[in-house]
């Protein structure tokens, strides 16, 4: 039997600069998602990109004072660069100005738009807002500002393509009430739903190429336009997979996978969710199966963001912390829903608590221990030394679906979690170095039930590392090898985890 198939995907973010932390939290999420179903024994195809063709990176040039492609060029390879620090495992990374695979695709999907009579031109006058890359009526706006910017939006009149949207909102209420088309959670199905409701008006998917100085891909047809950038950057998700001219990926990934996944923020809920399975069903194309919605990391209560100029570089994070700390905070802290505020002082001190103190400081004391009383050989014991311990261990896979399935990061690592808890709730239970003093006194019973435990034990931080695995790819690594015996011993224990100073907040 083939193993189940899952295209996960991040959105492709503007790259006008460098990365920040917001955009590294939905990258480590996808890099979860992605190395649990591999761990499974699925098959996975998990990409990521970059927006090049946005007129903000235009201006961001412009005041710069260089050329486009040299500004974006930059900030891509910076994107594209966090692959290491934060030990992501994408597959593919495509970027929209540079990959010969993309512009050939989203003119195979205008086309199929236009033969469908979905595409049509007119003039149109709006406020348009730089930073979204998107037209607002003055009902959209509050006290005349974006919502998401706080900026004023830019009095537009020009004649653009337009795409017939309202044609299909009966078609997109029905997938998506049904669960056809999964949005998580479900404050965002509903947030999404309750737009349908108030009305889909057909929206402009090209600007002049005068506005867009020339930047992004022409209009197929109508050299005076250049594609709108959310239906060009939109598109990258078959693209990739070659749907301009090859369909072998395409079909093996898009068409046939059990679930296609794509993570987005909770400020582009709109594109992905409905603008995005419109232009598929005009183009007769399969949808994507689920939608999973992430809220904002913040910092001192701002939404991080790289035009407000409140923003946490991740590779400087990385640099100076590890990437076990940025990961497991960005796991362990982030609710499924609601902001989450970033400080460096949190980060150390659930990097200090969990990780050097938790999960650190139980494999050191459970390798110690083998060393001490067994001379670094792990016993092996016909029965766990305790069951809550040892049904921990059989429980958290299951619990690491079911919240991961939910797109629960925090609950899932907390589900991990529980291994640590019962395990170090055993050594207090069975105080093993009081066995061994007693199995020193001649106490066989002592020294079998000191076997039982170690080897409980070290079971346990098996289990721990083969869980950590998709959260914590390199601490999974290195416990695993902490706890296997290389001839005839475990290693001698090693700290995992360096304990931060306080004073490097």
């Amino acid at each position: 039997m083939t193993a189940p198939q899952h295209y996960i995907t991040t959105t492709i973010p503007y790259v006008n600069a460098r990365p920040h932390l917001g955009f590294a939290l939905e990258l480590v999420q996808a890099d979860v998602l992605a190395r649990h179903r591999r761990h499974r024994g699925d098959q996975v195809r998990f990409l990521s990109g970059t927006d090049d063709n946005s007129l903000k990176n235009v201006l961001a040039a412009e005041a710069e004072g260089i050329d486009v492609q040299t500004l974006v060029d930059r900030n891509a390879e910076a994107f594209a660069a966090l692959r290491e620090p934060l030990a992501l495992s994408f597959d593919d990374f495509i970027r929209t100005s540079r990959d010969p695979r993309h512009r050939i695709g989203v003119e195979r999907l205008w086309r199929q738009c236009a033969t469908a009579g979905d595409l049509y031109r007119k003039h149109y006058e709006g406020l348009y807002c730089v930073g979204c890359e998107q037209f607002y009526t003055p009902a959209d706006l509050v006290d005349g500002r974006c919502t998401e910017h706080g900026t004023e939006p830019q009095l537009v009149a020009e004649e653009n393509w337009f795409f017939r949207l309202s044609r299909y909102a009966d078609t997109l209420h029905d997938l998506i009430s049904s669960g056809t088309l999964r949005i998580e959670p479900a404050a965002r199905r509903n947030e999404v739903l309750a737009l349908i409701n108030s009305g889909l008006h057909d929206f402009s998917i090209s600007r002049s190429h005068t506005r867009a100085r020339g930047w992004g891909i022409p209009v197929p047809g109508d050299a005076s336009q250049v594609i709108y950038v959310w239906w060009d950057a939109l598109g990258n998700y078959v693209t990739s997979l070659g749907y301009g001219d090859s369909d072998e990926a395409y079909a093996q990934w898009w068409v046939r996978s059990e679930r296609r996944v794509h993570l987005v923020g909770k400020g582009v809920v709109r594109f992905h969710a409905v603008y995005w399975p419109a232009m598929l069903l005009s183009a007769g194309l399969p949808l994507p199966t689920d939608i999973l919605v992430h809220d904002y990391l913040t910092v001192d209560g701002r939404k991080i963001s790289k035009s407000s100029g409140s923003t946490v570089d991740p590779a400087d994070l990385v640099e100076e912390f590890g990437t076990d700390a940025v990961r497991w905070w960005l796991l362990r802290e982030v609710p499924r829903v609601g902001d989450a505020d970033f400080t460096r002082e949190r980060l150390i001190a659930r990097a200090n608590a969990d990780l050097a103190g938790g999960l650190g400081n139980l494999v050191n004391r459970v390798v110690t221990m083998v060393h001490r009383y067994r001379n670094g050989h792990a016993p092996l014991a016909d029965a766990p030394a305790t069951e809550p311990l040892a049904a921990a261990c059989r429980d958290v896979p299951g619990q690491v679906d079911a919240a991961l399935y939910d797109f629960d990061f925090r609950r899932a690592a907390a589900a991990v979690w529980t291994i640590v808890e019962e395990a170090n709730r055993c050594i207090d239970n069975a105080r093993p170095w009081e066995l061994a003093k007693a199995e020193q006194g001649g106490d066989h019973e002592a020294g079998e039930r000191l076997d039982a435990v170690l080897a409980t034990l070290v079971q346990a931080c098996r289990a721990l590392g083969d869980q950590l695995q998709p959260f914590l790819p390199d601490a999974a690594s290195r416990i695993a090898r902490q706890c296997t015996e290389i001839d005839g011993s475990l290693p001698p224990a090693n700290p995992l985890f360096p304990r931060i100073a306080e004073d490097s907040a």
